[in-house]
């Protein structure tokens, strides 16, 4: 297999930094099954891309080194296991990356799930999640390591971390590969470890307890075996499902009562460019499960605008 060079601008990387996804299939129908290997369809380009549309929302992708977002991420794998990323790499469910809607491709952002307090450091090379208030979709390994793989998705924090992220740009844009960068970042090697180390020789330090070896694929894995996580204080933000809000209370004092069934509702008072408006809402859940079954429950009530707040 060719040798990918990490190159020199790796030296600047390293100490710097201390249930199935429910995407829609639209969003990746272009993303076909890649054929025989022409032994550099895994380099990734650097991309941003024109604004688009998908399921009729518009995204604006723009470069950004500063980037901090709080919201729902799940999780994608199995469908897309060899297919061809936004970013032209072939997605491999066992490497740590993820997709974003708008961050230009490669980055480097690190994602806490505040459900658990663990946090990882993660790659995008692609687009997406296209699911309604779904704000990361970060892959199959990845979910395991951030704890959330069984409840399907999970609350979390993404930053861009931004000394990391123009590295990976530089490399992109020079043809280079960004692939197994983040594992790298992971492990805190020291910046010197990865002068000259093609891909295939990036390694992580041995664990004691070593976590599931990955299944044997046609193309390359990283093991991750023992991928730092931390634990940081968990925010007090509460989470919410909102059904709707409106110019006349008593249209929002129906709609609550309407919705009881699901889960504690109230109504509340919210004022946008002085004009006020009652916001329904359902919660506060404590773990971001409930408050995604009480979404699915109130979409199904026909209430097609309903979203995933936190307050």
């Amino acid at each position: 297999m060719k040798r990918f060079s990490f190159y020199i601008l790796v030296i600047g990387l390293a100490l710097a930094t201390s249930a199935c996804s429910q995407t829609q299939y639209a969003a990746h129908v272009a993303k076909g099954v890649i054929g025989p290997s022409s032994g550099n369809e895994s380099i990734g380009h650097f991309k941003v891309g024109k604004p688009y549309r998908i399921a009729g929302e518009l995204y604006h992708p723009r470069e950004s080194y500063r980037h901090v977002e709080t919201g729902m991420a799940s999780w994608y794998g199995p469908n897309f296991h060899g297919k061809q990323t936004a970013n032209g790499e072939i997605f491999n469910k066992y490497e740590m990356t993820a997709a974003h809607r708008t961050l230009q491709m490669p980055s480097i952002i690190r994602v806490t799930n505040l459900a658990n307090g663990r946090n990882v450091i993660l790659r995008v090379n692609d687009r997406g999640p296209f699911a309604k208030d779904r704000v990361l979709d970060v892959s199959e390994r990845a979910s395991e390591v951030l704890g959330f793989k069984n409840n399907g998705t999970t609350r979390v924090k993404i930053e861009v971390l931004e000394k990391e992220s123009r590295k990976v740009a530089a490399l992109a844009k020079d043809g280079q590969s960004t692939r197994g960068i983040e594992v790298a970042l992971n492990n805190r090697k020291t910046p010197n470890q990865f002068k000259d180390l093609s891909y295939e020789h990036v390694q992580v330090a041995q664990a004691p307890k070593p976590v599931n070896k990955p299944v044997s694929t046609a193309h390359r894995t990283l093991p991750v075996a023992d991928v730092v996580t931390e634990r940081i204080m968990e925010v007090s933000d509460n989470v919410y499902v909102q059904a709707g809000a409106f110019s006349q209370e008593q249209n929002a004092m129906a709609l609550s009562q309407q919705l009881s069934a699901i889960g504690p509702s109230k109504v509340s008072l919210a004022r946008v460019d002085g004009r006020p408006f009652y916001r329904v809402r359902i919660g506060p859940f404590a773990e971001a499960y409930q408050a995604d079954n009480a979404l699915n429950a109130v979409l199904a009530n026909g209430h097609s605008g309903a979203k995933i707040v936190t307050d």
